[in-house]
């Protein structure tokens, strides 16, 4: 690994090397930006190029601290993840493991317990809150930095995911964070800087990750996973800017049903017909949230293609190249439709599907607003706070 293994992120990477340059690097960074745009991949590097005993910007990787930090063994080198086990005695340590040094392989590898509760199994979902609490962060974080460094130049911590802490967990590392220990320094990942505490934030030198480019992500699947050209360009446009997720949809055995599904779902949209309404809702449901999730995205890229469609004509550089006579079918029969208040509506259903919402229920009440939307009508929200349904229901009986 050096900087050059990170995709597209050079005004990140520039900062941080001019900073070792003038070793000047603070205390504890705050990475943020979307999901998969190689935070992680930067935090990993940056803790090779601290440790590193040979060179001063750049992680060497021959020198003693290097072979160990790629390794994922190097004693003052800490990777933290949220899990999911509310008792500390509980966690499975060797699970733990085993995520942390698949992320040494691949920092834009998905291991976080909330997208991937089984390693082996990509298609297991669970129910269960992942968070940082507060014996976590007091065993792993703040217990090891009363303690002398084993041997490096710095003690580095890396938080993935450091949205998800507890307010209590929050506030004890808050506690570190103002008084740090000497030579210690901490890399916080999120792509909810909004959620964090603002004390936390302002403590911290934050560095914006921007999505990356599709040319990026493509030539990093034809360079690093040998992918067909044809097939890396398309899951390059799917992929929303994040190679963590053209990963996923690469090793997805179900990406082309999933397609095929959506197509189905806004026919059935459309038509209104129950039967196969249903059919839909409850097989999207059935796959588990985050599945449901993955096709809502394929819905939202399918409605990008129509609006492409609808302004370029066929030189329109679609995701769904393969359903592009779909695509052109759907701009010939229904040119009143809304696009831009469909895109809303799928936007507002994947909001409601990372809040819990049920599911069927979401399905459903997106497939209503479709059916207004794809014949021009003005198409209302699918989620009203229930005071406002209440003035609603008010006002339409006194009518």
């Amino acid at each position: 690994m050096a900087w050059s293994s990170i995709l597209d992120q050079e005004r990140v990477v520039e900062t941080l090397r001019r900073a070792l340059a003038q070793e000047r690097v603070a205390h504890a960074y705050l990475f943020h930006g979307p999901d998969g745009v190689g935070k992680r991949a930067v935090a990993l590097e940056m803790a090779r190029a601290l440790e590193c005993t040979e060179q001063v910007e750049e992680a060497c990787g021959q020198c003693p601290a290097c072979r160990k930090t790629a390794r994922m063994v190097h004693p003052d080198v800490h990777v933290h993840l949220p899990h999911p086990w509310s008792d500390e005695a509980d966690r499975d340590e060797e699970d733990i493991g085993k995520r942390i040094q698949r992320l040494g392989e691949n920092p834009y590898a998905t291991v976080d317990f909330a997208r991937r509760p089984s390693l082996s199994d990509p298609s297991e979902t669970s129910n269960k809150q992942v968070l940082y609490r507060i014996d976590q962060v007091r065993e792993d974080l703040i217990k090891p930095m009363s303690l002398s460094k084993g041997g490096g130049q710095y003690k580095v911590n890396i938080l993935t995911d450091v949205e998800k802490m507890r307010d209590e967990a929050a506030n004890a590392f808050l506690k570190l964070l103002e008084e740090p220990p000497p030579d210690t320094i901490f890399l916080l990942t999120t792509d909810r800087p909004e959620q964090l505490l603002p004390t936390i934030v302002s403590r911290c030198q934050r560095l914006r990750f921007d999505p990356l480019v599709p040319e990026a992500i493509e030539a990093a699947l034809v360079d690093r996973e040998a992918m067909d050209p044809d097939a890396a360009a398309m899951l390059a446009r799917m992929a929303d800017g994040s190679y963590s997720h053209a990963l996923e949809l690469a090793r997805s055995e179900s990406l082309m049903a999933s397609r095929e599904l959506v197509l189905k779902y806004f026919r059935a949209a459309y038509s209104q017909k129950v039967e196969s309404l249903n059919g839909c809702i409850q097989e999207i449901s059935g796959q588990g949230r985050e599945q449901a999730k993955t096709v809502l995205r394929l819905m939202l890229r399918w409605v990008r293609d129509l609006m492409l469609y609808r302004s370029m004509g066929e030189d329109a550089p679609l995701v769904n190249v393969d359903q592009a006579e779909a695509v052109a079918q759907f701009c010939r029969n229904l040119p009143e439709a809304d696009l831009e208040g469909i895109v809303g509506l799928v936007e507002e259903a994947m909001h409601l599907a990372e809040r819990n919402v049920r599911l069927p229920l979401v399905l459903t009440a997106l497939a209503q607003a479709l059916a207004r939307a794809m014949r021009g009508r003005e198409a209302e929200s699918l989620y009203v706070p229930l005071p406002d349904a209440e003035l609603r229901a008010s006002a339409s009986s006194s009518g």
